[in-house]
């Protein structure tokens, strides 16, 4: 187990959280299921929390009900390496009720705020040239979706 494990506050869908983000990262899995027994004779039976892994990033899936709705001040970055696994968990994550935000951050359809970050971006906004990384920013940040080749191409002073 490891030492810190990010723990996701679900409205009592947590199981259907879970085999989403599993089948969104085919590198996952379950590793733990807990249940409310009699202290919750409401719930007794029902998934209290999921312990899950994905890409060796473990998470804790908690169904505790509405109180706790998730926001933008927690995100998951994922690291992609190429426009086509943007444009992949782009379209799985947004599905069914996501929505698509700017510069590369989105809401799947339980709420929680995705960044869909391609390797290649940080090297360019950081790069030792100003007014390339300016040029850089000022493309990623017209964007929702990230678009590598036009952030590219916009570095290079040819957008």
């Amino acid at each position: 187990m490891q030492k810190l494990t990010p723990c996701l506050w679900f409205n009592f869908n947590a199981e259907e959280a879970v085999d989403f983000y599993l089948s969104v990262f085919k590198d996952g899995k379950v590793l733990e299921v807990s249940r409310y027994g009699d202290a919750v004779p409401s719930l007794k039976g029902k998934v209290l929390t999921m312990r899950f892994v994905i890409h060796g990033q473990e998470f804790q899936a908690l169904n505790a009900g509405p109180q706790f709705p998730f926001t933008e001040a927690i995100s998951i970055s994922v690291d992609c390496a190429d426009q086509q696994e943007v444009d992949t968990l782009w379209t799985k994550l947004t599905a069914d009720g996501g929505s698509p935000g700017q510069c590369g951050w989105l809401k799947d359809k339980f709420g929680l705020s995705w960044q869909i970050v391609p390797s290649a971006l940080p090297r360019l906004l950081k790069d030792g040239d100003p007014e390339k990384a300016a040029r850089a920013m000022g493309a990623m940040m017209q964007m929702g979706k990230i678009d590598i080749a036009a952030i590219q191409a916009a570095y290079d002073g040819k957008a």
